[in-house]
């Protein structure tokens, strides 16, 4: 790190950040909406300070007017913020800004809406490097590929004049880490860093994080919904909840003994690895009532007997690459290896839930299957029919898929009515006179009024809209399923509930999963089966408990071995060696290796480990 803003390593004494009795309300019209009250807290030199909760909390809309990041017209801000004693609150935009980036720093929740689009990502890393420090063009092009390195962005250099688009969200993010780190700044506002990264890539920029914290001794601020990670890093916690500070105190307290309802609602809708041990089948997550408390009078789940031919998917030697092209004169001049001779199968009422990191190829593989991309080689047989013997409508009637964001793939224009009954009206399988019934029918099954249907998807929250795609993926009957990051993106109680809803539909209607998710706690809890997948391939496969209790691939167990543990007790030192990521980029003529799997028992194989896993 730099010299010159080194700082000397001292206990948490003096404050760096101080918060007030923070007011925001925001403009309705005429009026004006409370959305904090009254919030105080204060963060000092080297500490980590947890703010919690979940969606519409006012956490991040907290974090925003500390940077003053808030919408003047629309917004009201009162209270007092001091960083080292310096109000924030009422300073001149120019002051503010000399401030932001350099002093105080943001990593925010969605990098792909914060980074600038028609901008080169070195030239983004390098900006508050020119602006705040003064370095010139060669030092602080130096000193972004230095960033980059630090935040594990493979092939620094090549990727330096790559735009935002060309990378994968987890590398977004990296990005964004990098930029904020990029000064040194004394306050670190993490608003969400790791939602939608890896466990494996979340643990390392944790560790990151911790790390420049100890040797900057910067103030962070850590923003997050995941309680494991909040007893990762966390020395004090604080809970909001509808704008009001619910509760603060030790991370340890806390977790140990919560003192109010939603605080205990919370933790218990923590998804825990190694809590279904002992169960041979998926289990719904207990509920937590914040009037009668936890209640888990579910049943472990029995295999759905249903009619039909056992196996709803066969996929045989799937593979897919994607051609890379000069820019000039586009020619191939390589190939994305995307996935590479995956082989699985998926009988009615199971789930195998596919793992691995971003760009692994388990969300290719699911929209191979689907229809939604065309392999290059392999077969893919759907109820025991061939896919290029089906036709788009029965294709559509045999499998489905749940997509990650149900906000971007709902129409916002088109009411949910329309949305759940437009795939029927479209094949001719309703008539339109038929369709406010079906609707509700559909509504009902995910567990949502009638009424729903004449609303628009902005009017739902998060997990009822997505409870609205669930519903639109019933709508044709169809017998498989691909949830892909299904459940990422949700509050940890909306989490819960929406893995039940999911356990308790397919155990009526026999449904078959093809769960995708990098969340292997939730992945534990729903699947009979899991596939991990590493560069393309399935580097292990086999039923749940032989998966997450025996590992044999070393990957598998680096992936286990990421997942925060949700115990401030049992909090670990985190040492995730970097490890050099690979390309699925490979030249023209390229040929994949043939691979060999070992058997460690009765239908769990495992890939044999290249040189450098060992």
């Amino acid at each position: 790190m730099s010299p010159h803003k080194t700082k000397p390593t001292s206990e948490h004494t003096s404050p760096v950040l101080q918060v007030e009795q923070l007011d925001i309300a925001f403009r309705r019209g005429a009026s004006w909406t409370p959305v904090v009250n009254g919030l105080s807290f204060e963060v000092s030199r080297g500490e980590t300070l947890a703010i919690v909760g979940e969606s519409g909390s006012g956490k991040s809309v907290s974090a925003m007017s500390i940077m003053g990041l808030l919408p003047e017209r629309s917004s009201r801000v009162g209270g007092s913020i001091r960083l080292r004693g310096r109000e924030l609150l009422g300073l001149p935009d120019a002051d503010l800004s000399a401030i932001r980036g350099n002093e105080i720093a943001m990593i925010f929740q969605e990098p792909m809406t914060s980074l600038n689009p028609v901008m080169r990502i070195g030239e983004q890393i390098a900006e508050p490097l020119y602006q705040h420090r003064g370095l010139s063009a060669a030092a602080a092009k130096a000193e972004a590929l230095r960033l980059m390195e630090r935040v594990r962005i493979p092939a620094a250099a090549q990727r330096y004049a790559d735009y935002p688009h060309q990378f994968s969200g987890g590398m977004r993010q990296r990005v964004m880490i990098a930029m904020a780190l990029a000064c040194n700044p004394s306050v670190l506002i993490a608003d969400e860093p790791t939602t939608a990264l890896d466990v494996t890539i979340q643990a390392q920029i944790l560790a990151l994080i911790k790390e420049l914290q100890k040797e900057e001794q910067m103030a962070v601020v850590f923003i997050t919904h995941d309680m494991g990670v909040v007893a990762e890093v966390a020395d004090r916690t604080l809970v909001m909840y509808r704008g009001d500070r619910v509760e603060a105190g030790a991370t340890a307290d806390i977790f140990a003994q919560p003192q109010q309802p939603y605080t205990r609602a919370l933790l218990s809708a923590v998804p825990e690895l190694g809590s279904m041990a002992g169960f041979a089948q998926p289990h719904p997550f207990p509920i937590y009532d914040m009037a009668r408390g936890l209640s888990d009078t579910s049943s472990p789940l029995k295999d759905s007997v249903q009619s039909g031919p056992p196996w709803l998917l066969e996929v045989e030697g799937l593979s897919a690459r994607f051609d890379v092209r000069s820019p000039l004169l586009r020619r191939v001049t390589g190939r994305v290896h995307a996935v590479e001779n995956v082989s699985f199968q998926l009988q009615r009422g199971e789930t195998l839930g596919i793992v691995g990191e971003s760009g692994c190829g388990k969300s290719t593989t699911g929209r191979l299957v689907t229809g939604l991309l065309s392999a290059t080689a392999g077969q893919i047989r759907i109820e025991g029919r061939e896919v290029s013997q089906l036709s788009g409508l029965e294709r559509a009637r045999k499998i489905q898929m749940i997509f990650q964001d149900p906000y971007s793939s709902l129409d916002p224009r088109q009411s949910v009515g329309d949305a759940l009954t437009e795939p029927l009206r479209v094949h001719g399988m309703a008539k339109k006179a038929d369709c406010a019934d079906i609707a509700a029918r559909l509504l009902a099954k995910v567990g949502l009024p009638a009424d729903a249907a004449t609303r628009m998807p902005h009017e739902f929250s998060g997990g009822q809209r997505q409870r609205v795609c669930i519903a639109r993926a019933l709508a044709m009957q169809p017998g498989t399923i691909v949830a892909d990051e299904a459940v990422s993106a949700l509050d940890v109680s909306v989490k819960v509930q929406i893995v039940n809803l999911l356990l308790e539909l397919q155990q009526e209607m026999g449904l078959g999963f093809l769960f995708i998710s990098h969340d292997m706690a939730v992945v534990e809890r729903i699947s009979h089966r899991v596939a991990v997948m590493y560069m393309g391939e399935i580097v292990e496969i086999g039923s749940r408990a032989d998966v997450f209790a025996n590992p044999r691939h070393p990957y598998t167990r680096r992936l286990l071995e990421a997942v925060p543990i949700p115990d401030p007790r049992r909090r670990r030192e985190r040492h995730m060696a970097p490890r050099e990521l690979k390309t699925p980029y490979k030249p023209r003529d390229f040929v994949s290796p043939r691979r060999s799997y070992h058997q460690a028992g009765p239908g769990h194989l495992y890939m044999e480990a290249d040189d450098d896993w060992s």
